[in-house]
């Protein structure tokens, strides 16, 4: 019996035109975004080292590489000397990570801090820094939440209270949560996309340059999820503050898409739908695609595919609660979740060789 379908290919109007025409020719691929969500990233590695390590190359072309949270986290390994090679190792660290506590509680957000920017350095260290920033086509752009506000600084009733009024402003407007949670955009050489912060970006920004003064904290604030981990202060060449997720702007990247001109942007994703900042996962009528999607093309998991997988489902941040007392089951539970995400890869791969993309294979 064949293996069930495991990958779902979205596209907006004007890429599912460009997909039905030509296919999807690696030259034609501008951008590529990487989305928060923890653990839900590990499905994409596989999907991420061909797209990295084989066929976006051929292209030869400059292409605008944007994440937040481990979506940046994926960015910066794909600007490796050896895309490949660090993509596994992100892979491999992640899934044998242990926060448990030995008195079976979590570890305070200083512990796993510390422990998260001891892996950024072993993943990046000083020496590649330079060659990932100058990468000859690959150009990274790290999203990051700098506090405003009552999030101006942390705190015991500043943290709370902060978050509680982001939720109530967002849910206003998404714009009105620049009161409590500004944008900041690290970009390698300080050349943002023209096709996102100019003429105006589609929240405040603040765009700093990326150098090897800041990469290492601009990564780890981009990764630090409020009370998991502590934010980064005060980063080098950026305004003054507390730097936390950039998931919280940007949760899954949906950004104005539709500004790019002769291409597409690509989003592997662990979903179909793009939700566009983290305070908005409870508001669902903000789940939906929006004209910024016109010219984009998502990759997600057939949700059959994903219910097969071991444990029923795609990992996720809850596993590292569930298996606390059991860490061995959880990292294989994940090993094998990731193995399985090959089939990802292999799909993506037999669809890019075909001269036009069939319109049954595009939802």
């Amino acid at each position: 019996m064949p293996a069930p379908q495991a990958l779902l290919v979205h596209a907006g109007p004007r890429a599912r035109r460009h997909l039905l025409e030509r296919g999807l020719p690696p030259q034609d691929v501008k951008v590529v975004a990487g989305a928060a969500g923890g653990p839900k990233g590990l499905i994409l590695l596989p999907l991420d080292a061909f797209v990295f390590g084989e066929w976006l190359p051929k292209g030869g072309h400059a292409v605008d590489l944007v994440g937040a949270s481990i979506g940046a986290w994926r960015m910066a390994a794909a600007c490796m000397p050896d895309p490949v090679r660090a993509l596994g190792q992100l892979g491999h660290d992640y899934i044998h990570e242990r926060y448990g506590a030995a008195d079976g509680r979590m570890p305070s957000a200083s512990v796993v801090s510390q422990r998260f920017r001891l892996t950024l350095q072993q993943h990046f260290p000083a020496s590649a820094q330079g060659s990932l920033l100058a990468h000859p086509r690959w150009r990274l752009h790290i999203i990051t939440s700098r506090g405003r506000g009552l999030l101006h600084r942390a705190g015991r009733w500043r943290m709370p209270a902060g978050f509680a009024a982001a939720v109530t402003m967002n849910a206003v407007h998404r714009r009105f949560l620049d009161h409590q949670l500004h944008r900041g955009v690290f970009s390698a050489a300080g050349q943002g996309p023209e096709w996102w912060l100019r003429p105006q970006p589609d929240l405040p920004t603040t765009l700093v340059g990326l150098n090897q003064e800041n990469f290492e904290d601009a990564l780890m604030a981009s990764c630090s999820i409020p009370f998991w981990l502590e934010p980064v202060v005060n980063i080098a060449g950026a305004p003054g503050g507390h730097y936390w997720d950039g998931g919280l702007t940007d949760y899954h990247v949906h950004l104005p898409y539709d500004r790019l001109e002769g291409g597409v942007a690509l989003v592997p994703h662990f979903q179909p739908r793009l939700v566009p900042g983290w305070l908005d996962k409870p508001l669902r009528h903000r789940h939906g695609a929006t004209p910024f999607l016109d010219n984009a093309v998502v990759l997600s998991p057939h949700p059959d595919w994903a219910a097969a997988l071991p444990g029923g489902k795609i990992p996720d941040r809850s596993d590292f609660k569930r298996h606390l007392h059991d860490p061995q089951e959880r990292e294989r539970l994940w090993s094998l979740a990731l193995a399985a995400s090959r089939q990802l890869a292999d799909e993506w791969a037999q669809l890019v060789s075909q001269p036009s993309i069939d319109a049954q294979a595009l939802r």
